[in-house]
């Protein structure tokens, strides 16, 4: 068995352009310009089942490989609180560590005429018909939660009424977005900077406890436009389970260290991420939470039993 990181690999288990694909790209980049890799990591795009695809992979197929790490966030959560994965649970693979938190937020196309989300939200509440949210996640996923809380935070009793779109990725929805296809967009800030710095969406809320720092804070949160609504994405990694106790230990040790860098720190304020230092067994066990508390959402809402 070859060595650990010596061909290292990341897979992101959606298209080019949204989170997972930021994740792999950005960790692998750093990891590199800080000399902590000798080799470019190479980003393996795998999309399907809100990462249902990659996550049977790395179980059925890459289970003892040294090099590997996959990236994961909520949404890998929300899926196995779900019940959406195979052999759906989180202990057929290894927990590494955070490299932060993306806050979700609302968006809409810069030519749209919505301004507000309480705008947005009463358009929904008046003709649910009239309004489809897309999102980077499967139906039931962590986009789709980020919009129902939202809603339930609105009032609007019956969250099931609201119109979801799965797309694999958030680059993919903002496509559908600027086609006219769909009205709003659900996502993650650092999936919606590039789009906004382009002027092709504005964010209409972020659903943070108040508002971001740097360049986003140009943002207004649902909580000062009177919707309490909150949702933060966690970014990090799991790795096969079968890999051995030394590399594991090494991959946490790299991504502990990448953390703490002026560079990571860097990066994060770059891209409107929020502080989420958890590696190892700390991770595990914050992961662990994560899926029990959107089971229970889940069931609140009736996407499980």
């Amino acid at each position: 068995m070859a060595a650990a990181q010596e061909n290292p690999e990341c897979i992101a288990p959606a298209n080019p352009g949204g989170g997972w694909d930021f994740t792999c790209r950005q960790v692998g980049k750093s990891l590199q310009d800080l000399g902590m890799i000798g080799k470019t990591m190479q980003v393996v795009n795998l999309a399907g089942g809100g990462g249902g695809v990659a996550y049977a992979e790395v179980v059925n197929k890459r289970n003892d490989s040294n090099d590997l790490i996959v990236a994961a966030s909520s949404a890998t959560a929300t899926r196995l609180a779900q019940g959406a994965y195979p052999g759906n649970s989180m202990d057929q693979v290894r927990w590494v560590a955070s490299v932060g938190a993306d806050y979700g937020m609302i968006a809409v196309a810069a030519n749209s005429p919505v301004n507000t989300l309480p705008e947005l939200l009463d358009m929904i509440k008046n003709d649910p018909t009239s309004v489809s949210v897309a999102g980077g996640s499967a139906v039931g996923g962590w986009d789709h939660l980020k919009v129902l809380i939202a809603a339930n935070a609105y009032g609007i009793d019956d969250v099931r009424s609201v119109k979801y779109v799965a797309f694999d990725g958030g680059g993919e929805a903002v496509t559908q977005l600027l086609a006219g296809s769909v009205q709003a967009f659900t996502g993650d800030i650092s999936e919606a900077k590039g789009f906004v710095d382009s002027g092709d969406i504005k964010v209409i809320a972020v659903l943070a406890p108040e508002r971001l720092e740097g360049e986003f804070n140009k943002f207004p949160t649902a909580k000062e436009q009177g919707v309490d609504a909150l949702g933060a994405n966690w970014r990090g990694f799991y790795a096969p389970k079968g890999m051995s106790d030394d590399a594991y230990n090494m991959w946490v040790e790299k991504i502990g260290k990448l953390y703490a860098s002026p560079e990571w720190k860097a990066t994060m304020a770059a891209n409107g991420l929020a502080p989420l230092d958890l590696q190892g067994a700390e991770f595990e066990a914050f992961v662990a939470d994560s899926v029990v508390q959107i089971q229970s959402i889940s069931k609140e809402i009736g996407i499980i039993k």
